[in-house]
Parts: C-alpha cells; structure tokens; sequence
C-alpha cells in the first residue's frame, strides 16, 4: 500500500477512528499487528509468510538465547538467529545474482554449464524487517535488554506498518519498552500505556506527514521525469550529466525522506516515538559526516552491528581502512542485486578511508578554526557534495559499461554547452522545483525545528498552511502515485 494513495489515508484515518472509539489496550494492540499485516498483505500478498516467519523465528531464539548461561551455546543460538534471517534475505534478493555470476564466469572460462534463473518475486521490505529483527536477537545477547514479554509485543515490533517497507530501521531496544510504557494516575496507580490520539501528537504528526507528501509528490515526482531523460540517451556533455546527478540526488533524497516523514509522523500521530532518519545531507562537510547525516538509522546499523564488531578503529590503521571498505560494500549490496550499488558503495567506503586517512596524516587539520569559518565551511561543503553527487551516478546507472563514461564526463568537463542550453531551456519547471529545494533545505539546515514550530502555530495559521501544501501537491499531481524508491530494496 503506497503512503501517497487515496487507500492509505483511508486506511489510516480507519485505524485512528477505531483507536480514538475503543480504549481498551489490550484490543488496540491486537488490532495494530492485524492492520499491520493487512498493510504489508495488501501490497505483498502471499509473502507475508516470511514476515511472520522471520518474527517467530527470533521471538524464541531470543528466549533460548536468554535463558542460556553458557557463553559458547549462546554464540550458536545466536549464529543460528543470524543465519536464518540473513539466509532468507540472501537466497530472496541474491540468488538469481549470485547465479548470473556464475554463468559469466562459467561462459568466461567455457565450462558449458548455464544454471536457470529462480525469477523470484522480490519481498517488498525484507531488507529493513530482517534488520529490525537482528537487533532483537543481537540485543538480547548482548544483555542490553530482556525478551519481549509477550509474542504480540514483538509481532508488533517487527511489523509496525508505518516504518515496514521502507524504515527508519527501529531497534528493538527502544521500540518494545513503548509498547509496555506505565503511567500514573492521581491517586499513584500505574497502568499500561494505551494509544491515545491527543492534540499535540496530531498536530505533530500531521506537519511531518505533510512536509514528506510535499517532498515526494510535488518535488520528487516532478523531477523524476527529467532524470529518466536524461539518464534514458547516451552520455551527454558534462554540465548535463552534473545536471543529471544533482537532480536525482534531489530525488532520491526527497523520495526516501518523504517516506520517513510520513512514516514518522504517522508514529506520532499514533504516539510511538521514531529514530530521524535525515538531517540535511546536502550541507555535510565531509563523507564522515554525510553518514551522520543521511539514512541515520542505516548508518548507526552498519556501525553498531558491523563497523564495531570487525574491530572499528581499535586494531590498526590498515584494519579500519579495510572494516569501513567492507561495511560500506556490503551498504551498497544491501540496497540490490546489482553491481551499481557494490560500486556505489565501495566509492563511498573510498571517501572515508581518505578522510580517515588524512585525519591520522594530518591530525591538526581536525577541528582546524578555518573549517569553521563561513569560508572553510562553504568550501567543505562543496567538494564533499561534488563526490556525493557523483556517488549518485553509479547508484543510478545500472549499465556498468556506460558508467565510466558519465564519471570521467563528471569529472574531467568538457566545457560544451549547446546541448545542455536546449534539453534544459523546454524543462523550465523541473529547473525550478530544484532551485526550491535548495531553498528550502537551507531554511531546513538554519531552522532546524521549523516542522515542531509550524505544528505549534495558532489553529488557523497552521491550517493555511496544510492547504497551501496540499494545494501546490495538487496543482501537479498527474494522478497516477508513484512507487517509493526504496520499495526496491
């Protein structure tokens, strides 16, 4: 079920509509985790049954793994967990992959053999709900935090409907105890928390909701139609091709953060409380903090649950250049079955080895005052969002025969202009969606709060500005809603 269709706000309205009626807890509960699955079947059908079986499978590992003492069972129990979600993930996603590999290699080295595709149907979501799930079992082990204390708790936790298909990542660490959240009466009685829909949240919740509409519908959508004609012919002239990169790294990120803030927003409005998944990317001053920045719940994932566990920055230089080359292309390969991520991602494992690398060779440069000035900041900024930008050519670009030709066009200009003047002069309002988004993504990067604040404002204020979100999403809306990027990873 797409969050921008007429059926997910009716949906949605239906749920609260049955909360605000019915307070009883207990029914609440139950009712999430149906609504849930029916959102998840609404889209994915028959494969609903690895989403539940990946939720029975690390609610009793995580009991067994508990309950265990001895440290070397606890580690198979553990190894055991790991490899029933990552095995169902990789055979869903990789085999037909890892399987065209293999009949390369074979044609290469003339072994006669051609192993058939399993043209499996691609679970929508099974990246992010087999993440969720690893922090349950990873965190029990650990010993950050107790098994859930009852099935529906954790069924709850995995399959959530706001953040299912395309996150943010939740922990369970910090999304079970919500669940079971005690308050206090006058009289010094303490009772569960029931899903209460008060003003405060809605209005919230609703703002944020907006903003991520507006992002995907009015900026994203309208952009992407100039993306795909670009990147639809050979390579162009180099200011183009620059054209091409800023614009669907505009995309990618108004697609995706719309997403979180919908799906954000809807937590709130529900009275849940969601990790922020975005912090004005495109005003990182270097990769460093690009991850700091972007796909927050991604990023801290890769670094508690794989950065750290390879030994992080603790063994060696040589090891910490090779742990972020590792965790990075296996970021990139986690996004699809396709060499375009793994080179995405190995580019971006390159850019914080040479940061991390520079950082040792040059310690006074960190925290160096010019990189604080107005200046040094301008100039970070720049050259960090240059190699960003063009990180996004090989994230779009599938054809990795075609792809050194945009990145050496991108990088070595070749200063012509005629053909950029008359593709860009017919496509004047795609131009001007994106000056507006960099408009509006500094206000975003100087007023951090500007979504809390909006939501504070005076009902009638706050209600012309909801109409006049919803008036410019309808003023070139196409009418037919567009699929989420992320839907494919």
């Amino acid at each position: 079920m797409l969050f921008n269709t007429l059926d997910f706000i009716v949906f949605f309205i239906t749920v609260l509509t049955v909360f605000v009626i019915i307070k009883n807890r207990n029914f609440q509960y139950l009712f999430l985790l149906l609504v849930s699955y029916f959102f998840f079947y609404y889209t994915s059908n028959y494969l609903i049954t690895l989403l539940i079986y990946t939720t029975i499978w690390d609610y009793y590992f995580g009991k067994l793994i508990w309950k265990t003492t001895q440290p070397n069972r606890r580690k198979i129990l553990l190894i055991c967990s790991l490899a029933g979600n990552l095995g169902l993930l990789g055979f869903f996603k990789y085999s037909d992959f890892a399987i065209t590999q293999i009949n390369t290699l074979g044609k290469y080295f003339n072994l006669g053999t051609n192993i058939l595709l399993l043209n499996l149907a691609l679970p929508i979501g099974i990246s992010f709900y087999t993440f969720h799930s690893i922090t349950y079992t990873v965190s029990i082990y650990r010993k950050q935090m107790e098994p859930a204390k009852s099935f529906l708790d954790y069924a709850i936790f995995v399959s959530f409907f706001p953040q299912l298909v395309a996150g943010p990542i939740l922990r369970a660490k910090d999304f079970l105890p919500q669940l079971r959240e005690k308050i206090e009466n006058s009289q010094g009685r303490s009772r569960f928390r029931q899903i209460i829909v008060d003003k405060t949240n809605l209005k919230l919740g609703i703002t944020m909701m907006a903003t991520g509409f507006f992002k995907k519908m009015f900026i994203a959508d309208n952009i992407s139609p100039l993306v795909n004609q670009i990147f639809a012919n050979s390579p162009h002239e180099s200011f183009l091709i620059i054209v091409g990169a800023i614009a669907f790294g505009i995309q990618i990120y108004t697609d995706f953060s719309g997403y979180s803030d919908i799906a954000i927003g809807a937590a709130t409005i529900m009275g849940f409380k969601m990790p922020i998944n975005f912090n004005n990317p495109y005003f990182a001053t270097s990769p460093v903090d690009f991850w700091r920045k972007w796909h927050i719940s991604l990023s801290t994932w890769l670094r508690d649950y794989l950065y750290i566990p390879l030994g992080g920055n603790r063994i060696s230089k040589t090891r910490t250049y090779a742990n972020l080359l590792i965790v990075m292309f296996l970021g990139g390969l986690w996004h699809g079955a396709s060499w375009n991520f793994v080179i995405w991602g190995l580019l971006h494992g390159i850019y914080l080895s040479i940061h991390k690398f520079f950082a040792y060779k040059f310690p006074f440069l960190v925290g160096h005052r010019f990189f604080k000035s107005k200046i040094g900041l301008t100039i970070s900024i720049i050259i960090t969002q240059y190699f960003i930008f063009l990180a996004w050519l090989a994230f779009r670009i599938k054809d990795t025969q075609q792809l050194p030709v945009y990145v050496y066009k991108y990088l070595v200009w070749d200063f012509s202009t005629n053909q950029t003047i008359q593709f860009l002069e017919p496509r004047k309002l795609p131009l001007f969606i994106m000056c507006l988004f960099f408009a509006m993504h500094y206000i975003s990067y100087k007023k951090p709060e500007l979504t809390t604040k909006i939501s504070e404002l005076q009902l009638k204020y706050w209600v012309i500005i909801l109409i006049s979100i919803i008036t410019s999403i309808l003023l070139l809306y196409s009418g037919n809603p567009e699929d989420f990027i992320y839907f494919q990873f």
